[in-house]
């Protein structure tokens, strides 16, 4: 599970805790970042690279809770995911911090193989939105390249039109039709009809999401 490309954070305002979850951290070789608030952690330059986040419940002092500052991140867009640990156990509680999208929920003190667990699931989970992240900005990128007119032909292609009956849609040759195809797969780098079909529908689900938000 070890790699210097990965980080944990570690957010707990109990120095001890701290500890011991950095050494637990530094015995799999994972590198460790900690802050003793919420406050900190929201100041602090953070590596862009896969990550996750050990964030306490509770935290003295009239400051804002684990979940209440996690829902914040969240929605600034710069929340990584996210493990709870508490020193307390209720149902209400763990079911909040599963609805706030937490890997995991655990109990002080922490066994250290379900933390470790947790830990793995959640830098794999930030892995793969970012690889996803990746791909999806490069197929909006080719997408980009595209003329309007192009863009046209790429949807009814997708929504499975032939060429004659593209042609007639659009008021235009075949022979235009098939050149304009042409383009579309090659600046979309699509390898074959299904390829591109896949890519179109990609794209779909990101603007569909992009107006839900």
């Amino acid at each position: 599970m070890s790699g210097s490309e990965w980080m944990v954070f570690i957010v707990d305002d109990d120095a001890e805790i701290r500890a011991l979850l950095t050494d637990l951290c530094d015995s799999v070789g994972l590198p460790v970042r900690t802050f003793a608030s919420p406050q900190q952690f929201r100041d602090a330059e953070r590596p862009d690279a896969p990550s996750c986040l050990i964030l306490d419940v509770r935290f003295p002092g009239g400051q804002a809770s684990g979940l209440e500052f996690y829902s914040e991140l969240a929605v600034s867009g710069g929340a990584p995911p996210v493990i709870f640990i508490s020193g307390y156990s209720d149902v209400r509680t763990s079911v909040q911090a599963m609805k706030h999208g937490a890997v995991e929920f655990l109990v002080k003190p922490v066994r250290e193989q379900d933390l470790l667990d947790a830990v793995r699931r959640a830098l794999e989970l930030d892995g793969q939105r970012r690889q996803d992240h990746a791909l999806l900005g490069s197929l909006q990128q080719r997408f980009s390249s595209l003329s309007p007119r192009e863009r046209e032909v790429m949807d009814l292609v997708s929504r499975g039109h032939l060429n004659k009956q593209i042609a007639l849609e659009l008021n235009v040759s075949e022979a235009t039709v098939k050149l304009r195809r042409a383009h579309v797969m090659e600046k979309m780098q699509a390898s074959s009809l299904p390829h591109l079909v896949r890519m179109s529908d990609q794209l779909t689900a990101c603007s569909a999401g992009s107006v839900k938000t």
